[in-house]
């Protein structure tokens, strides 16, 4: 009886080589020929077409914005009268960055001093109806100063506590219309640079131009004017899908992002940048103020809830270039897919076929080495 370790230590040391065996199995051929021409249609069109398998990549550039807003608008305003506004009172912050905004509806309340005042009857916690309701040192949620102790009237119809704070309280009463209305006519100048320095490649998105007079009379469109780097601040809302006025009233958050996507094999000029733009927030405030003081001394601040439109500017960039290195890898890979397609039909021959055992038998075989025989001389 032959020992089976034996058996597995010897078989272990067995070599095995591919018999190559041609069946007539239509069905299992078309099969071969499909997936291969599946894996040459992504090889060739996915991977080489569309993605361009065969460039080096680049898809961290260096980058820098710088944004300059124009436009003039005039406010009338009860508690402030007649205002002019420029570049330099409706564009938080004014260095020209990637993140600013713009006033276009605001709250004023001037002329407030640092004194004792009924708390707006709009703040849960600044209601009462007696001193107990008012203890003396705590802050008022959500509110505007400290308690004092007392409560008193607001109006005819309501009692609240008395406060420490700047009065008189913030003005609660928001305009009906946008009060910078004129904002949708402002322009907006963004200067953008990428650099991809894997190929010491840079691009800017501003025309060289001996005229001096063409980014203040260009504006950007899409289909007629995509070079423009000057941006109408009522197009940029529309292209969201959003109303100016709708979004100037309460403030809002308008998204802009800039696609470099460059083809170096191509001429630097076809690399241009792609514009986009999305809402990403509605309602947006913050507020300010302006301090000052009079002949006696007397500090004085002008409260402003601002509303507006805030522009975020992000900027995406990647560039190719041929390469053999990329092109050899996605080669490679290419031609063990094509091996893979005669591992699925051996599959579906010798394990799916009605005629599996047969193909089996034909495939495998083991071959013996014919045994030594000995002449016995007569």
């Amino acid at each position: 009886m032959e020992d089976p370790w034996s058996n597995f230590f010897l078989g272990f040391l067995d070599y095995k080589t591919e018999k190559f065996v041609l069946t007539r199995n239509r069905k299992v051929g078309v099969l071969h020929r499909l997936i291969q021409l599946g894996i040459l249609g992504y090889i060739l069109g996915w991977v080489f077409l569309i993605k361009k398998g065969y460039q080096e990549k680049d898809a961290d550039p260096h980058i820098s914005v710088i944004t300059k807003l124009k436009g003039i608008s005039v406010t009338h305003i009860k508690e402030l009268g007649d205002r002019l506004w420029d570049v330099a009172d409706y564009v938080k912050p004014p260095q020209g960055e990637n993140v600013f905004f713009v006033v276009t509806n605001l709250i004023a309340t001037p002329k407030q001093v640092q004194g004792s005042c009924p708390e707006h009857p709009s703040v849960p916690d600044g209601s009462c109806r007696g001193n107990s309701d008012c203890i003396a040192g705590q802050p008022v949620i959500h509110g505007n100063g400290i308690k004092t102790g007392r409560c008193v009237s607001f109006n005819i119809s309501h009692s609240t506590c008395e406060i420490y704070g700047w009065c008189p309280v913030e003005n609660q009463t928001l305009p009906q219309k946008p009060l910078l209305a004129e904002a949708e006519n402002f322009t907006l100048f963004i200067k953008n640079s990428v650099n991809f320095t894997k190929f010491n490649f840079s691009r800017t998105n501003t025309l060289k131009t001996a005229d001096d007079s063409y980014f203040k009379g260009c504006r950007y469109d899409a289909h007629f004017n995509p070079s423009c780097p000057v941006f109408r601040i009522h197009d940029m809302i529309k292209a969201t899908g959003e109303s100016f006025t709708d979004l100037a009233l309460l403030g809002g958050a308008i998204g802009l992002r800039i696609d470099w996507n460059c083809d170096l094999d191509q001429p630097p000029s076809e690399c241009r940048p792609r514009y986009s733009f999305s809402l990403l927030d509605k309602k947006y405030n913050f507020r300010t103020a302006f301090y000052y003081q009079d002949p006696l001394n007397q500090h004085y601040r002008s409260l402003l809830k601002l509303y507006g439109i805030r522009f975020d500017i992000s900027v995406h960039g990647q560039a190719g270039k041929f390469s053999i290195v990329p092109t050899a890898v996605n080669l490679g890979t290419g031609a063990a897919f094509l091996g893979a397609a005669s591992v699925v039909c051996d599959l579906v021959l010798l394990y799916l076929d009605t005629k599996a055992e047969f193909y089996r038998s034909e495939k495998y075989e083991e071959a013996k080495p014919p045994k030594d025989t000995v002449n016995v001389a007569p």
